[in-house]
């Protein structure tokens, strides 16, 4: 509480000293997570300075943005963010920039969003490679709009050649999910972040541990019994677990599922460290296909 006041106070310094980005016009792009931050860098290139606010492995459910950070969001050409409530410790930072004439772009509000069965919108779109796709056209033409000294040439080629290598990642996923058999094709998960990747490639999310889609709520004993029955109704071999987490929860479940279900690790809600299997985009997404695949297809 009080690093989000001191957070707070910092910005209203800033904006009554003139500092703030009104009307943008700044040379930076501020990026708030860290997988949406290493897709900005793919387009942006050398042209500006991108600054991500989340580190590797944090999580964006529960992230609290410091009073440093705070500044550097003022002071952004641009400000890129998830939206759709991911970002739910540093919305009122977003929306005090927003308000002090900071350009944004909440990059899921622009890929045609789904819900979760609450009717509140899925923020975790970037399980779906065609929507990313998406994402890095809108995030060149922000760039290009309001981001001062950058080349338009350079910013689009950039864009250019990362959406034929996100392209490539769609096909490659499309193959394998494809071997896939149909009645398999049944996912658990800590909490409800792969409905995109379920919506495209044919995937069912049979349930989560974690009800509802952010990793700040807890289940009931009703909730993992419940989803016990499912699962041992649907005979799921495997429950994924966010690779940053501890799988305490899903190792609950699956002794109360009765049943010998495997617990595998996926990277779900942010990169990781250099070496540990996750440190860009395209390869979180290579490792959690390989995941996926090999725990649903396990005899």
């Amino acid at each position: 509480m009080r690093r989000r006041a001191l957070a707070l106070f910092v910005v209203a310094l800033l904006a009554a000293a003139g500092c703030s980005g009104s009307g943008g016009g700044g040379r930076s792009v501020v990026v708030t997570t860290n997988i949406l931050g290493d897709i900005t860098r793919a387009v942006v290139g050398d042209q500006a300075e991108v600054t991500v606010l989340m580190k590797p492995n944090a999580d964006p459910h529960s992230f609290g943005i410091s009073a440093q950070q705070a500044a550097q969001v003022e002071r952004a050409g641009l400000l890129v963010y998830n939206g759709l409530g991911l970002e739910e410790g540093m919305l009122r930072t977003v929306r005090t920039a927003e308000q002090n004439g900071v350009p944004s772009l909440p990059a899921g509000e622009r890929v045609n969003p789904i819900s979760y069965a609450d009717n509140k919108p899925d923020p975790h779109f970037w399980t779906d490679p065609a929507r990313v796709r998406d994402t890095v056209k809108a995030i060149a033409d922000e760039v290009v709009a309001h981001v001062d000294g950058v080349d338009e040439t350079v910013i689009r080629a950039n864009a250019e050649r990362y959406r034929g290598e996100i392209e490539a990642l769609d096909s490659m996923m499309a193959e394998k999910f494809g071997g896939i058999p149909r009645e398999r094709r049944k996912l658990v998960t800590n909490h409800h972040v792969f409905g995109y990747l379920a919506q495209r490639f044919g995937f069912d999310v049979v349930g989560a541990v974690i009800p509802g889609g952010t990793t700040l709520a807890s289940p009931s004993s009703s909730d993992l019994k419940a989803l016990a029955d499912t699962v041992r109704a649907a005979g799921v071999p495997v429950i994924f677990a966010d690779s940053s987490q501890p799988d305490r929860l899903a190792r609950v479940l699956a002794e109360q599922a009765g049943l010998h279900v495997q617990v595998a690790p996926l990277f779900s809600e942010s990169l990781s460290e250099p070496g540990q299997g996750a440190a860009t985009y395209l390869e979180m997404m290579r490792a959690n296909t390989e995941s996926i695949t090999t725990g649903l297809t396990r005899s």
